[in-house]
């Protein structure tokens, strides 16, 4: 910004010249939209993080490899928390994910090239991990291929904010214009015009009124003879205030918020009705990818016949959630006594071990339960 702007000169003064940028800079813009969508980011991965991946073999829960390979380590450089995050970030942004394997190893793809089949396995080249190229070519039944929507979430965000960002840019411009320190610099006589004097003049100003007027706290500044420093009144903000800033970032939020199904409660971490806004947050946006990722992996990991047999993987997200046993007592007795759960299935519903013995697995039922049609005749007597 030129001085002749500060000071209020007009541009036909020849007596102007430029002060260091560093003065004021209307320029800086704050990535809030990628705040938003990172924060959504960050907040599913997490999520999904707390979810476990049971792996299943003929209706019994049986902890081997493919239990390890999602709930510890997808390979040799990451864990499964790392991994869900590189993962959750690769859908949520490219609104797909090619995670390959390789010996026996997961790994998320950063580029490939697909050529896609109606009625064939779709095939994938160029596939690129780490900056590493693979040479070789992928079938679709050798890969996890994951697609979150039909249209890129983050496209239409960026298209959103291609114009709302314009209008964050010039509030908060107005708003600093608005709030400035501005004044009138009267000087004496005539000083020549040639470019040695106009430097010395401008390192001067920047020696002296820089330090003047962006200093926090007390400031002194020296003026020479012939020179007069006036401030002048400050532009009217017509009741502009940052809280009209801050309005159009929350806009901002809740528009992406309500792109990627999460309360906007949660993103801004705003505790009230809390536990319902969790709940609509893992209905809607969570359990859908949890969905996503398990029914891939279940038709690439296991052949239709397993599956029809009950060996499959399952994730469980009933651990995302913060569980008080002391609270769910009641709860876990009513489930037990009623036969819906063996005493291992209380347990894992609370990430506890279960108990290496027969009976923990069996069910049980209270005697004061009976068979409806006993229920319907009036009751009959034991002999």
């Amino acid at each position: 910004m030129g001085i002749k702007e500060l000071f209020g000169f007009t541009s036909s003064d020849k007596n102007s010249f430029q002060l260091d940028e560093i003065w004021v800079d209307l320029g800086v813009e704050y990535f809030y939209k990628n705040l938003a969508v990172q924060s959504c980011v960050n907040l599913i991965a997490n999520t999904l993080v707390r979810s476990k991946f049971r792996t299943y073999e003929k209706g019994k829960e049986k902890k081997g490899h493919n239990f390890y390979l999602f709930n510890v380590q997808p390979n040799q450089n990451q864990n499964s928390s790392e991994f869900f995050h590189e993962f959750v970030s690769k859908l949520v942004f490219d609104n797909e994910c090619l995670v390959v394997m390789q010996n026996k190893k997961l790994y998320v793809c950063d580029s490939y090239d697909m050529k896609e089949y109606a009625l064939n396995e779709n095939m994938y080249h160029n596939v690129v991990i780490k900056n590493y190229q693979l040479h070789k070519t992928f079938y679709e039944h050798e890969v996890f291929h994951f697609k979150l929507n039909n249209e890129k979430i983050k496209s239409v965000i960026d298209n959103m904010y291609a114009s709302y960002g314009k209008l964050l840019s010039t509030s908060m411009n107005y708003y600093k214009r608005s709030n400035a320190l501005r004044a009138l610099l009267r000087m004496e006589g005539v000083r020549a015009q040639n470019a040695e004097e106009q430097k010395k003049l401008e390192d001067m100003f920047n020696a002296q009124l820089k330090a003047f007027m962006t200093a926090e706290g007390s400031a002194v500044l020296p003026l020479q003879k012939g020179i007069e420093f006036d401030e002048t009144q400050k532009l009217s903000n017509s009741g502009n205030t940052s809280r009209d800033v801050r309005a159009l970032v929350d806009d901002i939020f809740d528009f992406v918020s309500m792109a990627f199904l999460i309360p906007k409660g949660l993103l801004k971490s705003d505790l009230a009705d809390v536990e319902n806004q969790t709940n609509n947050f893992l209905m809607f946006c969570v359990a859908p990818i949890a969905e996503l990722i398990e029914d891939e992996i279940n038709r690439k990991f296991y052949s239709k016949d397993e599956y029809l047999e009950r060996t499959y993987l399952k994730i469980d997200t009933s651990l995302i959630k913060y569980v008080d046993i002391v609270s769910i007592a009641g709860a876990f007795e009513k489930l037990l006594s009623s036969g819906a759960h063996s005493v291992n299935d209380n347990l894992r519903l609370i990430d506890k071990e279960p108990i290496n013995e027969d009976w923990a697995e069996q069910h049980f039922i209270t005697k004061n339960y009976e068979e409806i049609q006993k229920f319907l005749k009036g009751g009959e007597k034991d002999d």
